[in-house]
């Protein structure tokens, strides 16, 4: 890249959320970056054609242009398919509904500018800022491997699914739509709902082979992410370990006023013996019969099939925010 030599692959998802209604100004954009190759997909088989015939064009730089579903099928597919020594940078450009990943490196702002700082960056022959993150690898017997950034079973999952088929219909996307969701999981906890969306969830958590907690949780989230939505960084582990966790026991003490103390990044005030842990690790299991999500895509485990284990893997790179930057 340095060298102005670097081979540049675009996957370009023109269905995510923040595409769907500028994408032909968007394929502009993305036309005009030196050395590209552009691929647009719209579903998991042309993610995986699309991301090997990148490897064996044997690109420098894999620019994800899309959400964190299409981040997460690029991620599925690479750890699935190629070895991380023949990986290429990746950098991911927000086009979705939430787009944690992208927020996380710093990565946000207008579409269109941040496609047009990465052509002037990369004509410039500016070397790219990176940024390595781990990967939760989610695994159970009987289904395939999992590859994401953040998982979330318990109201995290009830929330994302139905607002999936909700307040997605809106055509809301961007920050605006996980508040629409935080608020209203808030009223109904305000109004003591307990049941539907706003049921708790059973499981037993493992760690190193040994059952650490069982019972009746709100909601339980892992991720290799340092911030999440509306910068937050929920999780107060103090282990020198990849991957964050925080869980809410069902029936904790002050729970509205302990989850605003949770999302503004003070749960270190909250105490274990009253329904809040938090820590870091390299894996964990669970034994959980429920739906799940990994970044924003739902699935189901049971435990009949054994443990749902979460690992670290990678770490894999990225290119951050500085060299390409983000418009606030």
């Amino acid at each position: 890249m340095r060298a102005g030599e670097a081979a540049i692959g675009l996957l370009f998802n023109p269905f995510s959320g923040r595409i769907r209604k500028r994408k032909d100004a968007i394929r502009r954009a993305l036309a005009e970056i030196p050395g590209a190759t552009c691929r647009e997909v719209t579903n998991a088989p042309e993610i995986n054609a699309s991301v090997d015939a990148f490897v064996q064009a044997d690109v420098d730089l894999l620019v994800i242009v899309g959400g964190d579903g299409t981040v997460q099928g690029v991620l599925c597919h690479l750890f699935a398919t190629q070895p991380l020594a023949r990986w290429p940078l990746l950098m991911v450009v927000p086009g979705g509904t939430t787009n944690m990943t992208a927020l996380d490196l710093g990565i946000c702002g207008e579409l269109e500018f941040i496609v047009q700082q990465l052509k002037e960056h990369l004509l410039k022959r500016v070397p790219p800022v990176l940024i390595q993150r781990h990967v939760l690898c989610i695994e159970q017997a009987g289904m395939a491997k999992v590859y994401g950034m953040f998982f979330g079973v318990g109201l995290i999952a009830r929330a994302v699914i139905f607002s999936r088929s909700k307040i997605k219909q809106l055509g809301i996307t961007g920050e605006i739509y996980s508040a629409l969701i935080t608020l209203g999981y808030l009223v109904g906890l305000i109004f003591g709902r307990r049941h539907g969306a706003w049921a708790p969830v059973q499981m037993s958590i493992i760690e190193r082979n040994i059952e650490l907690h069982r019972g009746t949780y709100a909601f339980l989230f892992a991720s290799s992410l340092d911030r999440l939505l509306f910068g937050m960084r929920p999780y107060w582990g103090s282990q020198e370990e990849p991957l964050h966790i925080t869980f809410v026991r069902q029936g904790s003490k002050r729970p509205l006023r302990s989850l605003w103390v949770l999302l503004s990044g003070r749960g270190n005030t909250l105490k274990e013996q009253d329904g809040y842990h938090s820590c870091n690790t390299r894996a964990l299991e669970l034994l959980i019969d429920d739906d799940y999500i990994v970044d924003g895509e739902s699935y189901r485990a049971s435990s009949g099939n054994g443990p749902l284990r979460i690992t670290a893997a990678g770490p894999i790179i990225f290119v951050g925010a500085g060299k390409v930057n983000s418009q606030s």
